[in-house]
């Protein structure tokens, strides 16, 4: 079976209309069909690793978001199915975050090990 990395750059995309995102929501859904995947979090998209998040009370203007978005759970979730998530840890330094601010699980990997763990993939998607 090949084996897929994804990459994810942007993060919170799409959670303002959803409760998801949609690039964690697919890898949910591709392991559940027999996909063997692997993601990695780079530039804004480190931040989906802090655990600890909380958007209730997520509102623009009149419009309210009642199912606010759980991307820390839903990262916590890949990892307890055994998919390997890795942060680009100077994305994570130049944004404030430490490592130990992460979903337990995490695996960080320098920007110049990112080749070396792509290598490790038979396909590679980017978000």
């Amino acid at each position: 079976m090949a084996k897929t990395l994804q990459i994810v750059t942007h993060a919170y995309r799409c959670t303002i209309e959803e409760q998801d995102d949609p690039t964690v929501w697919i890898t949910h859904a591709l392991e559940g069909a027999g996909a063997d995947l692997g993601v990695l979090l780079r530039g804004n998209a480190v931040n989906s690793a802090v655990q600890g998040q909380d958007a209730s009370g997520l509102s623009f203007g009149s419009m309210v978001q009642t199912q606010p978005p759980r991307i820390d759970r839903d990262v916590a979730a890949l990892l307890a199915k055994g998919i390997d998530v890795y942060v680009v840890s100077c994305d994570a330094r130049e944004r404030g975050l430490e490592d130990a601010s992460f979903v337990e699980g995490i695996k960080t990997v320098e920007r110049s090990g990112v080749a070396g763990l792509m290598d490790q993939f038979d396909r590679v998607w980017s978000w």
